[in-house]
């Protein structure tokens, strides 16, 4: 996905979904005392034409009684600890029904709950289980006791209804320092189930351990769920999410090796905003759409206008200004040979980086960190005469020993041989904010170099090479 002397590169992609980690003593509190039924249903309970039990791992909930109201049969839990008023808090869960309706999901205070709802939402549930992520500011009240409630009253049936994964979190007020390191990622779930071996400790202790981003796009079925859960274990440990929004119609226009995407246009700003919404007021990060200011160029091949993906991208940072005003956006701006800065900086304005924090730069490619400093300060030297220049960032995953260089620089991003792992993840105080491993160290570009793997698929041999150089 990324071009070294004007040809094209590809982004690796594909990440599994994250499951929670174990609370740290440090995380952010967990109001739900059990959100998970494993063993009982206890501390929830059944309120009107109701009843709760715990079934393989869920709550089940009967409606036992068609009720006119949907407060008429609900289930109830008790918040571990009181809401703090005017701070911001996030519920999340999973849902399904027998029958599609639309329920009612309440925190409230126990102290007259009618009229102290901090959040009073509808949710259609459907036949099939999804999650739910629902922001909302915690009122004012003389009593802050609180619960979660499910109102499941009024369908005009008698659904049974389980929920599962219930998790209620009050969002940090000061921003998390430290970035998240995700047991999950392809190194470290490889390096785990390899940890007998020399290779697999090598990787744990070289790239596993490490913070890395992790990559959203149409290979999860129920976006909301892989982002909330994966923002939610950082959140719970205190740490920044680092999230790659991946989806755009088109996607690797130039490449082909990670094709795809959304649809269309309103597909992605369907999509776009589900994931948006996913994250809320939650503290992350959010390296935007690979490669897709510059290639824009490309979709000319399949009949696409570019001026097309410019706009998607505009309206990409405008959702997530919009719905995820905690998570700071950096639209990806390419590399230090492929566009020009002076050509690069008025595309990004069209692909609305005034409402980002800035940009990033060499996502999944080799070149040095002093060039992409280079090319960095040139690119908001054009943009400091429009929207003003801009905080940027630079993938350092793979730019060690710098850029391979052949007599065939057409296939010289792909796989190629003697790279190493660059400097580790840190925020610094000048030049680049923050020098990142956003693309994956291990995953394959492609079946191509000195991988034969598909893009985004995890080779062990591919993150020997970058640890050894």
């Amino acid at each position: 996905m990324r071009l070294i002397a004007g040809t094209a590169t590809t982004v690796a992609a594909v990440l599994s979904a994250v499951l929670l980690a174990p609370q740290p003593a440090s995380a952010a509190v967990q109001l739900i005392g059990n959100g998970t039924f494993n063993s009982s249903a206890s501390p929830w309970s059944a309120i009107g034409r109701t009843t709760v039990a715990a079934e393989s791992g869920r709550l089940r909930a009967d409606v036992k009684a068609v009720v006119a109201n949907p407060w008429d049969a609900m289930v109830a839990s008790p918040t571990t600890a009181p809401l703090n008023p005017g701070k911001s808090y996030t519920l999340s869960f999973d849902a399904y029904s027998t029958v599609a309706f639309k329920a009612t999901a309440t925190v409230q205070y126990k102290a007259t709950p009618s009229s102290n709802q901090s959040l009073a939402t509808g949710v259609q549930l459907t036949t099939a289980s999804k999650r739910y992520s629902i922001p909302f500011t915690a009122a004012t009240a003389t009593d802050t006791a609180a619960e979660v409630t499910f109102q499941l009253g009024g369908s005009g049936a008698t659904p049974v209804v389980r929920f599962d994964n219930v998790s209620l979190m009050e969002t940090q007020t000061t921003r998390p320092t430290a970035l998240y390191v995700s047991s999950e990622s392809h190194p470290a779930a490889w390096a785990a189930a390899n940890m007998g071996t020399s290779k697999g400790q090598a990787i744990q202790a070289s790239i596993g351990s490490k913070p890395i981003f992790e990559w959203f796009g149409g290979w999860f079925s129920d976006i909301t769920k892989a982002v909330d859960t994966y923002v939610g274990a950082a959140q719970a440990q205190d740490k920044l999410p680092m999230l790659v929004a991946y989806n755009i119609p088109n996607r690797d226009a130039c490449a082909d090796q990670s094709g795809g995407g959304a649809g269309d246009a309103t597909g992605y700003h369907n999509w776009i905003t589900e994931f948006a919404k996913a994250i809320g007021t939650r503290h992350a990060i959010v390296v935007l759409e690979p490669d897709a200011v510059a290639a824009a160029g490309c979709v000319t091949r399949f009949g696409k206008d570019p001026e097309d993906q410019y706009r998607m991208l505009l309206d990409a940072t405008q959702v997530l200004r919009a719905q995820a005003p905690n998570a700071w956006v950096y639209l990806d701006a390419a590399n230090a040979t492929w566009i020009a800065a002076d050509k690069m900086a008025p595309l990004l304005v069209k692909s609305g980086i005034a409402n980002t924090r800035g940009f990033s730069v060499n996502v999944s490619n080799y070149f040095t960190t002093s060039d992409s400093e280079t090319y960095s300060v040139a690119v908001n030297g054009y943009l400091s005469g429009t929207v003003g220049a801009k905080k940027y960032v630079i993938d350092t995953s793979r730019n060690g020993n710098g850029p391979y260089e052949d007599d065939t620089p057409g296939d010289n991003w792909c796989n190629p041989p003697g790279r190493k792992l660059g400097t580790p993840p840190v925020r610094q105080v000048n030049g680049a904010e923050y020098l990142f491993w956003v693309k994956v160290p291990g995953d394959s570009d492609g079946q191509c170099g000195i991988s034969d793997k598909t893009a985004g698929t995890f080779d062990p041999d591919l993150a020997m090479a970058l640890i050894n150089g």
